[in-house]
């Protein structure tokens, strides 16, 4: 049947002897006995001296109140919660980025992440994208061999550029905007990285994350200069306003002072008046 087992410790705190309550409650034991001992349990702990309790257990087999039992139970309090596969997507990449600016003047500190080298297809295309035979370059991770591919070249629009990114699968992005502002004609170089959310599995998701930086740093060296890097979960969002407004962001407009209002009209000049003494 149920019952309460007080063990004292060794230990002491200002209340005297620290102990620990066992709340046995077998699988076997009558449902009114266990509701009853569940119900009492805060009482008895607050008449016995709820300062004097260390730690508590629960068991409902031998093994679970034994010393091994024990163990096992400060183990398991002193463990990490468990995290959600979300979460340990984030874990992961807050160990691997110290900082996740996407833009790449940042002088902050940022962690190696990972390098996966580049296949000769891909060093190809980037040599074709920086002569400027290509305005884009789709590349992928391979997974399996741990390199970076090239998916596709191609000269396009920004228009058409949406009609490029995977909706099912992560993608590096870079594409040579051709466009003008402030009268000037430009061409920016742009790096996006498109992840569609959580369709893709833990894994590709943090490799791709992982791997973005050091892939900017190859482009780099091979002669291309990248001016904004981007993220995206929804081909969508990549407009031709979308990229001119990363690369060019709209400044806040100055406020006006405000401008004290004029009196009304016909008012007159304003007279003196002498005081009386």
């Amino acid at each position: 049947m149920p019952c309460y087992i007080l063990y004292r410790f060794d230990s002491r705190n200002n209340a005297g002897y620290e102990w620990l309550l066992i709340s046995w409650t077998p699988d076997f034991a009558p449902v009114r006995q266990k509701m009853l001992y569940a119900a009492t349990r805060a009482t008895m702990k607050s008449l016995f001296g709820g300062g004097q309790i260390k730690d508590e257990i629960f068991g409902t087999v031998r093994s679970d109140v034994s010393l091994s039992g024990y163990h096992k139970h400060v183990q398991a309090s002193l463990a990490p919660a468990p995290l959600t596969m979300a979460e340990e997507e984030l874990q992961y990449i807050k160990q691997n980025e110290v900082n996740a600016h996407i833009n790449v003047d940042t002088k902050s500190q940022t962690m190696q992440g990972v390098a996966f080298p580049l296949t000769s297809n891909a060093e190809h295309a980037l040599a074709s994208f920086r002569d400027g035979a290509v305005n884009y370059v789709q590349l992928s991770l391979d997974l399996v061999k741990e390199v970076v591919d090239v998916e596709t070249t191609d000269n396009i629009h920004v228009n058409k550029l949406v009609s490029h990114i995977p909706t099912e699968s992560a993608r590096y992005h870079l594409f040579n905007f051709s466009h003008t502002h402030e009268g000037d004609s430009l061409d920016s170089v742009v790096f996006i990285y498109s992840m569609p959310g959580y369709k893709c599995s833990i894994r590709e998701r943090m490799l791709y994350s992982s791997c973005k930086s050091p892939l900017v740093d190859s482009i780099t060296r091979a002669g291309i200069q990248v001016e904004k890097r981007i993220e995206v979960d929804d081909p969508s969002e990549v407009t031709e306003e979308f990229i001119y407004d990363e690369i060019h962001p709209k400044k806040n407009a100055v406020r006006q002072a405000f401008a004290k209002p004029k009196g009304p009209a016909g008012r007159g000049p304003k007279r003196m008046t002498k005081p009386q003494d």
